[in-house]
């Protein structure tokens, strides 16, 4: 207790201090980093705490967006509600929406309960755009933040601190839901419901309060994506907005709390690291996504857990070298896996094919700022002798980290 005390007040000084360390452009792509921790978060609860899967977050993201951004347009950030007050508003309508999609959606469970949640938001996707006077079609709406409490809120720093002090507050009003009774319930609606209704709980009423107060958080989340933008456009509401936060909550592991936000916040910076490096980032994220829910279904947060418990049990001497081994295969398979990914990819290009027909051949490859000729048999080699190296050192670290507890 007293060590998850240290790392959680170390990680939130870490935060405090970033707009010291960071420039301006990183400072940014923090934000969104933590804008995507909390409606990873927010979907932990529907998904994770309660075992409910949606495929349709991104509606409540999009509508509390767009009811930030109406708010901001309509009180000018003056009033009850100035701008650093305005996430309320994206919360109001996320919690309001998701009442009554809560009400229908929760009417089925299972792969009934993920279509009607996945129709849901194809719904509003489709109407968006046509819906202008409250969507402003595909060009969206625009706004400003509005001086308040001293602050002018025009320097990406006090965006990223009013961001940041939201967030933790959010965290920690989902963690006290945790510890109340209608927490405890709701983890009994993804244990066992039927046993809940045998007590009888109305487990309908709780379903949907678990998706009330997830699409609450969520639609605070989409409040903070319009208050660092300063716009809201019908792209909220895209499909792949509800995939990232799926693909991110498992990464991360929707087992542990605070798993789909450190997931949410790995993959935003990866997305941001390497967008620009490579067309083919979205499918590093897709592959990742398939090994975690592969051999790693607790997620990233589980597999640190696991190498703890592997140090407890074997000892450090023992366990720290196997690790480290087992680090490096798995960076040696990565490093292959990349090579081989990013070769193909430029070999399969339009532009490469246009140069292999006007030199009647195979032109070298620029790659990792080297050039590579694509004919020879070192360059391939390359690439599958580093995985076969590292699948050789994984399969060796595995099988010497394995305890009799797992052979049993």
């Amino acid at each position: 207790m007293r060590t998850s005390l240290s790392l959680l007040s170390g990680g939130v000084a870490l935060l405090a201090v970033l707009p010291f360390l960071l420039s301006a452009g990183l400072l940014n792509a923090a934000v969104q980093m933590l804008i995507a921790a909390l409606f990873a978060s927010a979907y932990g609860l529907l998904a994770g705490r309660a075992g409910m899967l949606s495929f349709g977050h991104a509606a409540y993201f999009g509508v509390g967006a767009f009811a930030t951004v109406h708010g901001m347009n309509a009180l000018g950030g003056t009033g009850l509600l100035p701008t650093p007050l305005m996430p309320l508003v994206g919360a109001g309508a996320g919690l309001a929406f998701g009442v009554v999609a809560g009400w229908f959606a929760t009417q089925r469970s299972g792969t009934a309960f993920a279509m009607i949640t996945l129709a849901i938001a194809e719904l509003l996707h489709s109407l968006a755009p046509q819906l202008k006077g409250l969507f402003g079609g595909e060009s969206g709406i625009s706004t400003m933040r509005m001086p308040a409490w001293g602050l002018n809120f025009g320097s990406t720093t006090q965006v990223y601190y009013l961001t940041l002090v939201w967030v933790l507050i959010s965290l920690l009003l989902l963690h006290f839901h945790t510890r109340t009774p209608a927490g405890r319930l709701t983890l009994g609606l993804r244990e066992n419901s039927h046993r809940l209704r045998f007590l009888g709980y109305d487990v309908h009423r709780l379903s949907v309060s678990a998706f009330a107060i997830s699409g609450l958080f969520s639609g605070l989340a989409g409040a903070l994506q319009v208050l660092a933008n300063e716009a809201a456009n019908y792209v909220v509401f895209d499909p792949a907005v509800s995939a990232s936060v799926v693909l991110n909550s498992y990464i991360g592991g929707v087992g542990v709390f605070l798993g789909p936000a450190l997931g949410a916040a790995l993959m935003s910076f990866f997305g941001y690291a390497v967008s620009d490096t490579t067309q083919a980032w979205l499918l590093y994220q897709g592959v990742l996504f398939v090994l975690v829910m592969m051999f790693m279904p607790q997620g990233l947060v589980g597999l640190g857990g696991l190498a703890v418990s592997r140090v407890r049990r074997l000892g450090a001497a023992r366990a720290l070298p196997l690790l480290l081994a087992w680090l490096l295969a798995a960076l040696l398979l990565a490093a292959g896996a990349v090579f081989l990914v990013e070769l193909l990819q430029r070999l399969c290009s339009q532009d490469y094919r246009t140069l292999a027909a006007q030199a009647q051949g195979w032109p070298p490859v620029n790659l990792l700022d080297a050039t590579w000729d694509v004919t020879s048999v070192a360059t391939w080699a390359w690439p599958l002798g580093l995985m076969a190296l590292g699948g050789g050192l994984l399969a060796f670290a595995h099988k010497r980290l394995r305890t009799p507890e797992d052979a049993a």
